[in-house]
């Protein structure tokens, strides 16, 4: 398979391009600065610089083309403020959404966040609440495509031990932690099932093997 991944660059993005090249897939990491080039070639992933803030749909769309999946997994990042959480975490996610329409590529994989169908609760950080309701919002559009075989993932709080393999995947799953080897590890699983389409997932630590567990979300229906 080709994957083409926007957000290359991030830290549950270089792990996934880690797990498609050790297994022989091509993958493709979309980046916006050019030195960050070489930690995606020592991934296995080639980088393709283009900033999706002011790339056309077009611009992406040649990148697509020939990709048989594309995963949304950038973010504005810690230290930026509310309106790169809008222009990054929702127009950005639009935007690749378009441009993987346009290029024919139907299987979308969204990296989200949980809490993100609801209004922020009072007393939210602000640039926080301004995030989730950017998730929300290019959720909602991806969500609302025919032309996307789109799975949304919504992991909990992150963290960077080492995966252990074990998760809880379901439509609700209730707050926790999880490690970005394994959000990465089921993305990889994710890709591989199909009929998760059409499925908006969160994603804990569990007690279940991620492929038992991506077999038990589609058993749930």
């Amino acid at each position: 398979m080709r994957i083409v991944i926007a957000g290359g660059h991030g830290r549950i993005a270089l792990r996934l391009e880690r797990l498609l090249h050790a297994r022989g897939d091509e993958v493709a990491g979309i980046i916006r600065r050019p030195e960050q080039a070489g930690d995606l070639l020592a991934a296995g992933a080639e980088p393709v610089v283009i900033d999706l803030e002011s790339a056309s749909v077009a611009d992406v769309a040649r990148h697509l083309e020939s990709a048989d999946a594309a995963v949304f997994a950038a973010g504005a990042g810690p230290g930026s403020g509310a309106a790169r959480k809008d222009t990054v975490d929702r127009a950005a996610a639009v935007l690749f959404a378009d441009a993987a329409e346009a290029a024919g590529v139907r299987r979308f994989l969204v990296v989200s966040a949980m809490g993100a169908d609801h209004e922020p609760p009072p007393g939210t950080d602000p640039v926080f609440a301004a995030y989730l309701r950017a998730k929300g919002a290019a959720d909602a559009d991806v969500r609302a495509r025919a032309g996307l075989d789109w799975t949304v993932l919504r992991p909990g709080r992150l963290t960077d031990g080492p995966g252990t393999g074990l998760v809880a995947l379901a439509a609700s799953t209730g707050r926790g932690e999880v490690t970005r080897d394994d959000v990465a590890a089921v993305l990889l699983a994710l890709l591989d099932e199909p009929a998760t389409a059409g499925r908006t997932l969160e994603l804990t630590g569990g007690e279940t093997p991620v492929d038992e567990a991506v077999k038990g979300a589609v058993a749930a229906g």
